[in-house]
Order: structure tokens, then sequence, then C-alpha cells
């Protein structure tokens, strides 16, 4: 699990990352329209999530909702993956488990590139998950790099599944929003979600 061992400060340190925090990176990205179902079910499964106040209820009842319906947003042309060995460089520590991770390859039976986001869980605060984010962001990118599909961005974000904070890796250069994106807001954090999606593909 050596994805976890990082911080921000430290992986910044070890991949000499240019850190550049702001609060519009995301701000004029429009938001979509979400069916009825998911804010249906939305509202009956936050609050449990809540109540029982663990990362696995809020995976499993908000996070994993969001992705899917991202995925069918874009009728199942993109793969989601949940709790899958990302094992990149051994070397580096760029190995471990990621929660999520999102390809734009529709290929579903193992991770294909390019990758394009990973997606952190944490059960409260989610700073606590901006190391090993962005540590998944860089072996993402060393990932697509080997398999000869670079791609120009690699975006990543921890979440509580209440709050959703995002990044975005160009080369050495990691931008971090500074907002923080409430799930009463889900139709802007899809909406941001699927632009990266857009970008890429």
């Amino acid at each position: 699990m050596a994805y976890s061992n990082f911080t921000l400060e430290s992986v910044g340190t070890a991949f000499k990352l240019e850190r550049i925090e702001s609060i519009d990176i995301f701000s004029e990205i429009e938001p979509i329209t979400v069916s009825s179902h998911f804010t249906a079910a939305l509202r009956k499964k936050v609050p449990l999530a809540v109540a029982i106040g663990t990362e696995k209820a809020r995976s499993e009842l908000i996070i994993t909702d969001v992705l899917f319906e991202l995925r069918e947003h874009f009728n199942r042309r993109i793969s989601l993956f949940s709790g899958v060995d990302f094992n990149v460089d051994a070397e580096n520590d760029l190995t471990g488990v990621c929660d999520f991770l999102i390809s734009l390859s529709p290929e579903q039976f193992f991770v294909e590139a390019p990758v394009i986001a990973l997606v952190e869980a944490k059960n409260a605060d989610v700073k606590l998950g901006l190391g090993q984010c962005v540590a998944e962001m860089i072996a993402a990118q060393r990932f697509n790099a080997e398999r000869e599909n670079s791609i120009p961005y690699v975006y990543g974000t921890t979440t509580s599944g209440t709050d959703w904070l995002f990044l975005k890796l160009e080369g050495q250069k990691l931008h971090i929003d500074m907002a923080v994106y409430t799930i009463a807001q889900c139709d802007k954090i899809l909406g941001i979600l699927a632009s990266m999606v857009k970008q890429q593909a």
C-alpha cells in the first residue's frame, strides 16, 4: 500500500512537482443534468452513509453511485474500477490499491490506458487523501506513457462522498482546486467529472 505512505509534501518533493493552488480551475464548467433516479437514490443513501460514518459506507452508498452515473452518462464508453491493484513502479513506491480508477477505454475486465482519473475515498477530511491521490495520478501518467497512450492531463479527486476536492496533473505541474464541492452540487460534480472525460476523449 505504498501510495498511502505519501503526503502532499513528500510526493511533491519525491517527484519534483510544481504545486499551483487556485479556486477557479473548474468553476466555469457547466453542471450536467442528472437522472431523477440518481438524485432520488442520493436522498436516501447520503444520510445513511453519514450516519454509519465509515469510509466503506461512503464509498458504497455515495461515491460508487456518482461514478456509475458518470459511466452511464457516457453510455458505458468509459470503464470504472474499484479497489484494484495498480502497481506501476515499485522502485519509486508507486504501488498499491486505488479506491476508484477511470479509464477512457471501454475495456472493463482489466485496466487499459489511458487512465484519466483517480478517486481517493476518505472518511471525513478530504485533505488527508491528497498525497495518496497525487501519487496515484503520477502512476497513471507513467502507466499511460509506458503504453504509448500519453494524454495531456491526469485528474484526481479526494472525496468523503459528501465533499469533493479536485486536482489536475499536467507534466510536473500539479493544479489543486481549493474549492470543495458538496454532494448537494451533484450536478456540478458530475459536470466536472464529465469534463475530464471530454477533454481527453
